[in-house]
């Protein structure tokens, strides 16, 4: 037996066999008022400028933080592959410098006593990694 069909207009459930247009949130009848979805065009820009702003501040503080990261490595791998022959103390300030032959050696001497290329001055963490000073 065919099943009849019955027009768009009308909201029936074929599992249940019964009508659910009185249970419909919005007018299903053809003389119903027609349905128009608002226009949030101008409301999507002005919140697109404003998430593409954040996601740039975030970008960037990210950036910052893997560049002040990398300096960090950095100074690390420098001073730690400088030449010295005494155990560094926590807390204690070093120069470091570089040689006529141009390779580096961590000292305690300060820069205005002696006449040796200054690098730079590090401090030893309690982390064990060396803080550049300024």
């Amino acid at each position: 037996m065919k099943k009849d069909k019955k027009p768009d207009n009308v909201v029936f459930n074929e599992d249940t066999q019964e009508y659910h247009g009185k249970l419909s949130p919005f007018a299903t009848g053809v003389s119903a008022p027609k349905i128009t979805p608002p226009d949030v065009t101008s409301w999507k820009n002005t919140h697109i400028v404003s998430a593409n702003n954040q996601f740039k501040a975030e970008y960037e503080a990210l950036q910052a933080s893997y560049k002040k990261l990398m300096d960090n490595f950095e100074y690390n791998n420098l001073v730690y592959s400088a030449k010295f022959s005494f155990e560094p103390i926590v807390g204690k300030e070093y120069h470091l410098y570089k040689a006529k032959d141009e390779s580096t050696f961590l000292s305690l001497i300060l820069p205005q006593e002696c006449n040796f290329n200054h690098v730079g001055s590090f401090k030893l963490t309690s982390d064990k990694t060396w803080q550049k000073l300024e």
